[in-house]
Order: C-alpha cells, then structure tokens, then sequence
C-alpha cells in the first residue's frame, strides 16, 4: 500500500497534544496542499493518520523577509528554495493503526507520536477505504468522498442512531440535501431496525421535490422506498395539489394539547410566567378541556373556579387566541371524532408497529407557531409510546419485544432545544437521555449557537456545511478535541456540496463533497430512475 501514496516530507517536530510539524519537501506544490486533506505518517510500528489543519511559509533567516528577491530574479528564489525558504504543515494527529495486523478503527485513538524524520506521504485510497469501510457493508452509506479523491466515505450507521445528531449549516448550504441524504441511507440500510419520523415544514422529503439551483426535480423518500415510507400531511388540499403522494390526513383536537406544549413556546407567544401558571390551574380544574375553557369560557367564572388572577387570564386568552386563526383551522379542531380523532395514534402505530418511516407534511401550514406546536404535541405522544415499549422491553429482554429506533428529524431545531425549551419539551428529553429508549433526534439547523450548550454536547455526530458567524462555529466545534485545527478547515469549506463531518458514526473527522443525488444513488438504494429532463420514471426494484 505504501507505494501507491504521495511523499509529501518529513516530520520535523511537534507533540500529541498541540499536533505534529512536516517540513515540505522541495519540489511538491503549496497551492496543491489544503487545509482538511490527509496525510498518513509511517513510523516505526504504527501508521498515523492526520489531517492538514495549516501550511505556513517559514524562512531560515530573518533577513529573507526583509529583502526577498527582486521580480524576475528567479535564480535566487531557486537558491533559496527548500534550504532557506520552506513550507511546513502543521498536522493533527486522528488515528493510529498498527503497522501489521487489523485492529478496530472506531476504537483507535491516537496515544502517541512517530518519531522525527517520519516520512509523511499524501493518504491513498486505500487508506481512506481502510478507516471508513466499504459501502457494501451492511450497515456503511456512502455520503461523499474526500475533497482530492474519489473513494467513498461512509457513515456507520448503526453508530450514527446510538445518539442524537446534528446537520448544520447557513442559508442555502444543501442542509435539507444532506438531511434527506441521510434519511434515504436509514430507510436503504437498516430496514425494520430503524424508523424515522420527518417534521416536513417545507415539504421537501416525502414527495418530489425541486432540486435547489434548478428546476429539476428529484424524488422523495415515498417515491424511492415505496410502501416503506408513509406520507401524511396536515393540509390535505396543497398536498392534492402537489400531486403529493398521501397516505393519511393529520388533524389535531384542543384535547390533544398540554400546557407543557404551549409553555414551551412561550417565548414565541410572548406568554408571562403568570400566563404559564394560569394555563397549569385551567389543566388541573379542567382537564383536557382546559384550552376549550381558555378561549371560549367566561374569565370571570374561570377566575372563580380556578382562582387565579383575571389579568392573567385575560393576558393568556388574548395569546393562546392565535390558535384559533387561520392558519391553525387547516388542522387543529375544538373537536374531532372518528378515524380523524384518531390519525395522531395512526401516525405512532405506523412506526412503532408497522416499522415504516414518516414524513409528516405541513403544506401551506407555514407559520412556525404551528410547527413548533404540531412538533411538540406529536413528539411528547411518541416519547411516552418509546418509554413504555422500551420498559416493557428492558422487563422481558424478549427480542420481539423491542421497539425500533425512532429517529426524529426536526428543523428550525433552536428554538425547540434552546436553553429554556430545552428543559421543558420532550426534545429536550430525547437529546439528553440518548439511547435509553431507543430515541434519537437528527436536528437540522443554520443557528446552532442557539441550541442549549448541554444539548450540543450530547450530540454524537455532526455534519457541518458552511457557517459564518463567529459564534455558530464556535457552538458546532464545542467539546471537540482540536477544535482550533477543525475550525480552520471549517472555515474553508466552499457554500455548496461540501461538510465538515466528525463524531461517533465516523472514525475520524473528514472533509467531503457531498453525494450527488442523482441516478446512481437512485438505483443503488430505490426504485425510481430519474432522467437527465428531471422527469421520473419507474426503474427495477433492486429488491427484485
């Protein structure tokens, strides 16, 4: 393996804690060198594996800089190339494998440091297969390959739902991309294993949908995993329009909502402590008639038989009143009866029994008020579901007995796990608890220094694209080992088709283009074959 890598130079110094230092051998291009590529250093009984975090042009004497060469002298730039002018590479160190023999790449950290004068030589492809595995193991998705070669970098993806995790990103970076990436490799790879729930705000998973940049449109999940996904919307009539594949039409009672749902958004209703404690006394007087009583009861006799305050009613009514506007009457009802009544209970019973995977769409629902409350109502329910089945589980220790793992997929994930919500909503829960009950969240956000830094640290794998604020970056690389080195190539990823990925489902950070969805990707794990037009049509079933 070693001849089919690239002698980049030697190692010159450094230590295990501040990186490794190689000075650049004569004659290999800077401008070919850049910051998040790989470089495997042999020493004497080991194989390190590092990554380029910064190149610096060093001079052996002071002098130089004061009075470099004068324009077109190029005989005394050569004179002073690679003797007294230089470049080294500053390198941290990721991976250390033995030299003979297999060990497991996932658990190999780094424990010491080669000795100098090791040579450092560019990665190979068979370096990059060795670390990430190959895509046709049965739990390894190809999602990009490093940024100067094209061998795949898969995701382990029995790893990847042992905890909750974070795809982040600014405006137009292709997180939705990555997102449905992702989602396509849990539905593909661990069937029945794994389900997935999707808060579709923008209805961009399920069905078809354009391809950013472009108007091509490329499929969703229901169009690529066919009877493994289930489409069900809270608008029935954009979804028609569409052309959405539905299976099932979600509506929402004012039964169906906790005040723990409305107090976790209090912050975007603007509602008072007083406001909060008032909602608690309507629930214990009123039960699940409490939000009922709230808007259409008189506050005076509400005042009398809860005793409360008739301010902070009349303050709690005036907020909570927004739920009753239009865009809340596409599906949340005063009351429901029948099969209606019963579509959140379907929504659990499709992935906790029948082991499909959900995309639950919002349509022409676009106010974040609604997502937050649709969000919170839906995941407090399955939270509860999970809990029991994974008691009852943990009691018997029955295989048959074992729920799937949920993985949540929610966007706009700040404001659900921002420090104050965080406490609160069952999101919070979820993120803090990992993999207890065999729930997790993917959550997608371009404002991760919203999210509360407790939530942040129980993330095990983060897939970052281009972030610009200081303090969106800072957030991202929180509690990461070297987080000064991954900064820089973090800010050095370009805006489109390209991330950051580092944590538990990846043996070591990585630097990626990301995978085109295209027809590769369709035939390899769904059934629809999509033209170069952007129309679709059916292909084989790789199934058979």
């Amino acid at each position: 393996m070693i001849e089919t890598r690239q002698r980049l130079g030697l190692v010159t110094g450094g230590s295990l804690l501040d990186g490794l230092e190689m000075k650049l051998d004569p004659g290999v291009s800077t401008e070919a060198l850049r910051a998040g590529q790989y470089v495997v250093v042999e020493g004497q009984d080991h194989i390190f594996y590092t990554m380029i975090t910064d190149v610096r042009l060093q001079s052996a004497s002071p002098s130089i800089p004061i009075r470099p060469p004068a324009d077109g002298d190029d005989l005394l730039r050569q004179v002073l190339a690679g003797e007294w002018t230089y470049v080294t590479l500053h390198l941290r160190p990721l991976l250390q494998l033995p030299l003979v023999g297999e060990t497991d790449v996932d658990s190999a950290q780094v424990k010491t440091v080669p000795a100098h004068f090791a040579a450092a030589q560019r990665a190979s492809e068979d370096d990059v297969s060795r670390v990430f595995g190959q895509q046709s193991a049965r739990d390894r998705f190809h999602v990009g390959a490093p940024l100067d070669m094209d061998t795949p970098v898969c995701l382990n993806l029995s790893r990847f739902v042992e905890r909750s995790n974070g795809i982040f990103g600014k405006t137009g970076t292709g997180k939705t991309f990555l997102t449905r990436l992702v989602l396509a490799g849990l539905c593909h790879k661990l069937p029945g294993e794994v389900v997935t729930l999707t808060f579709d705000m923008h209805n961009e998973y399920g069905g078809s949908a354009r391809q950013e940049g472009s108007d091509r449109h490329v499929p969703g999940l229901k169009q690529l995993f066919g009877e493994q996904v289930a489409v069900m919307t809270l608008d029935e009539e954009s979804s028609r329009r569409r052309g959405a594949p539905i299976d099932e039409v979600v509506q929402l009672a004012y039964d169906d909502i906790e005040p723990g749902d409305i107090i976790a958004m209090r912050g975007e209703l603007g509602l008072s402590e007083a406001g909060c404690d008032t909602l608690s006394l309507l629930e214990g007087h009123f039960g699940d008639r409490w939000l009922w009583q709230l808007l259409h009861g008189d506050p005076e006799e509400l005042v009398e038989r809860i005793g409360g305050h008739l301010g902070a009613v009349l303050a709690a009514r005036r907020k909570l009143a927004r739920l009753a506007g239009k865009d809340f009457k596409r599906f949340l009802h005063p009351k429901l009866e029948g099969s209606a009544r019963r579509a959140v209970d379907t929504l659990v019973k499709r992935l906790a029994e029948r082991k499909q995977h959900v995309v639950l769409e919002f349509g022409q629902v676009t106010s974040l008020l609604s997502y937050l409350l649709v969000a919170n109502v839906v995941t407090r329910k399955l939270y509860a579901e999970w809990v029991r089945r994974a008691e009852e589980f943990h009691a018997s220790l029955r295989p048959q007995d074992k729920p799937p793992h949920l993985v949540i997929c929610v966007e706009e994930a700040h404001k659900f796990l921002n420090p104050e919500a965080a406490r609160q909503t069952s999101f919070g829960q979820i993120a803090r608890e990992l993999r207890k009950y065999f729930v997790s969240l993917l959550i997608v956000d371009q404002r991760p220094s919203g999210i509360d830094d407790e939530i942040l640290s129980q993330l095990g794998t983060r897939i970052t694209a281009q972030l610009n604020d200081d303090r969106d970056i800072a957030a991202v690389l929180a509690g990461t080992t070297g987080s000064a080195g991954l900064r820089v190539v973090l800010a050095g990823l370009d805006s489109k088709q390209q991330a950051l990925i580092f944590g538990h489902a990846v043996p070591m950070p990585v630097v990626l283009k990301t995978r085109t969805y295209n027809d590769e990707l369709f035939g390899e794990i769904g059934r629809i074959k999509a033209d170069v037009e952007g129309t679709m049509s059916a292909g084989p079933d790789p199934w058979g």
